[in-house]
């Protein structure tokens, strides 16, 4: 794929240059809790603005259903970016429509403009190929160029990220240069031991990419809500804990096939409990238990892995040479159940491995948790994407920027 260096070689004085970038960053109360996604895209940004193109950034927030509602605007991630930049951004309030164009016809060499929320066009994510098309064809006329650096995005087949590129010029921004780059470390000719820790809430969400890893990763830990279905298979009453017994046979199978092919799969050996969920608002304190995996109360769900499953955890890391992460190994964002991710981000600051932070709440725990992001080797803005990367699937945002 062309990357943007070679673009602003080519010259972009003047011209319409779109970015899809990923400005989807967490809101509460209407403010933004975590602008790394927005950061992200700037360099992309400003070196587009400061090689004189009228750059013109894009893209979705949350899950509107194809009109416009106010709890998904755009306005607050655009005021952020204009901040960022050090310059004023004008703001359209419609995505194709008549602001659209005035916000774009009124920009300048060198300046920037931001349009509302794509899927406030329900063309944007439409299955219809024509509905979808349609709605890219009235993107293609605000611009001359398409850059993609969107990469939490890549991995929907949308308007913006798959059908537009096809109608102009494109080009890879530095964000999809970076995250691509990161990726074939993971995949292709990967420095071992390679150590792979998987946490969140729902096994299904990761049974591909741990299908995938059962035959390239040296070790796999696994934490968070997943957790306590691996440890239901293994015969352990897990008590109120979250748990998807529809996914009970295929995690079976993937600790059989694991012992098989020589990988080791590690469970916690303790677990951090509670009989109610925390109040993640108050953050008040829940009383919590650490009591043995395999002796959790009947009334108790687990909430985090314990001590002795971080210190573990933090063992399995230390010889590593590249390791990936993503998933939180409990609900980090209560200072309760928060010891278990801690433990896990610290041994990968303390690793001389490569160490990939897969996205998503995996990239908010870091920044919450107060960890320096710069010591990481790279935290990631896509956790779908970078695990579908990593399962071996098509991404249909990379494949629009292949020529």
């Amino acid at each position: 794929m062309k990357t943007i260096d070679e673009l602003i070689a080519e010259g972009v004085d003047g011209k319409r240059v779109f970015v899809r970038a990923d400005l989807n960053v967490p809101l509460a109360d209407g403010l933004i809790t975590d602008d790394g996604r927005i950061r992200a895209v700037l360099p992309t940004v400003k070196a587009l603005a400061e090689a004189g193109a009228k750059v013109i950034v894009a893209s979705h927030l949350g899950r509107p259903k194809g009109a416009p509602d106010p709890a998904f605007s755009l306005l607050q991630p655009a005021e952020r970016l204009g901040e960022l930049l050090g310059a004023p951004i004008a703001f359209a309030q419609d995505t194709v429509g008549p602001a659209a164009h005035d916000a774009v016809n009124g920009l300048e060499p060198g300046q920037v403009a931001v349009i509302e929320n794509l899927r406030f066009n329900a063309g944007e994510t439409s299955k219809d190929d024509t509905e979808r098309g349609e709605f890219a064809d009235q993107l293609a006329a605000l611009a001359d160029v398409y850059v993609g650096d969107g990469f939490g995005a890549v991995h929907r087949k949308h308007a913006s990220v798959y059908d537009l590129p096809a109608r102009l010029p494109h080009y890879a921004g530095y964000l999809i240069a970076t995250e691509v780059g990161v990726l074939k470390r993971l995949t292709e000719d990967v420095k071992r031991p390679y150590v792979v820790a998987l946490g969140g809430s729902k096994v299904s969400d990761k049974l591909a990419v741990i299908d995938e890893l059962l035959g390239k990763a040296d070790r796999l830990l696994i934490g968070g809500g997943m957790a306590f279905t691996f440890l239901k298979a293994k015969g352990y009453e897990i008590g109120a804990s979250l748990v998807q017994d529809d996914q009970l046979s295929a995690v079976k199978e993937y600790v059989e096939r694991a012992e098989k092919n020589g990988v080791e799969l590690v469970v916690p050996v303790d677990v951090v409990t509670a009989t109610q969920f925390p109040d993640l608002k108050t953050k008040a304190p829940s009383n919590p238990t650490i009591v043995a995996a395999d002796a959790i109360p009947a009334d108790a769900m687990g909430l985090d892995i314990g001590p002795e499953t971080g210190a573990l955890y933090a063992s399995k890391l230390a010889d590593a040479a590249t390791v990936f992460w993503n998933g939180p190994m409990g609900v980090f964002e209560h200072p309760d159940y928060a010891e278990g991710t801690k433990a896990v981000a610290q041994a990968l600051l303390d690793s001389p491995a490569f160490t990939v932070v897969g996205g998503g709440d995996s990239a908010a725990a870091v920044r919450t948790l107060g960890f320096d992001e710069t010591a990481f080797g790279h935290i990631s803005t896509g956790g779908g994407a970078s695990l579908e990367y990593l399962e071996g699937k098509t991404l249909p945002g990379l494949a629009a920027l292949e020529d």
